[in-house]
């Protein structure tokens, strides 16, 4: 079942990503064209993702559990760094430059578009460098920043609740 429900839920999710047009490199860019030809209309997607993050969110959290599992896996971390910050300017910037990020560049992939193949290549190498010298870091250092990648874990009715 939990394989099912998250197809399930990753295939209205690239369905939603394609009719908010985020798939369409062109409507990206023309939404961070403030100074030029401007299109707002990709706003409406963003306020209806903010607000029902806003409303459903702390309602979800209220349950014991989620529904199909057994926890809750969430960050703890509450601070924020320069690896945070240089990782979202990286992002960002990889963003206003192609068209893409990572979630309409994967519904994309059924495309026949070159462009959404280099972005994946793009992609793909930048994590492997971040993963490369994060491991070098820790290496060097004789430490694993294990805050980066600590979750919550809220045990379910089998752990003991």
């Amino acid at each position: 079942m939990p394989i099912f429900s998250a197809f399930l839920w990753g295939v209205i999710f690239a369905l939603g990503l394609g009719l908010a047009g985020m798939t369409r490199p062109g409507k990206i860019l023309a939404f961070l064209d403030v100074g030029g030809n401007w299109d707002p209309s990709l706003m409406l997607v963003m306020g209806g993702a903010v607000g029902l993050t806003f409303t459903l969110f702390p309602r979800i959290l209220r349950r014991k559990r989620p529904v199909l599992g057994d926890r809750f896996d969430l960050p703890v971390r509450k601070y924020v760094d320069a690896r945070l910050v240089g990782g979202a300017a990286i992002f960002g910037i990889g963003w206003g430059l192609s068209g893409y990020c990572p979630g309409p560049a994967v519904v994309s992939l059924v495309t026949t578009d070159a462009g959404v193949w280099v972005f994946m290549a793009c992609m793909l190498g930048g994590l492997a460098a971040g993963r490369w010298i994060n491991a070098r870091q820790a290496v060097r250092l004789g430490t694993l920043d294990t805050t980066a990648i600590e979750a919550v874990r809220v045990p379910g009715p089998a752990e003991g609740r």
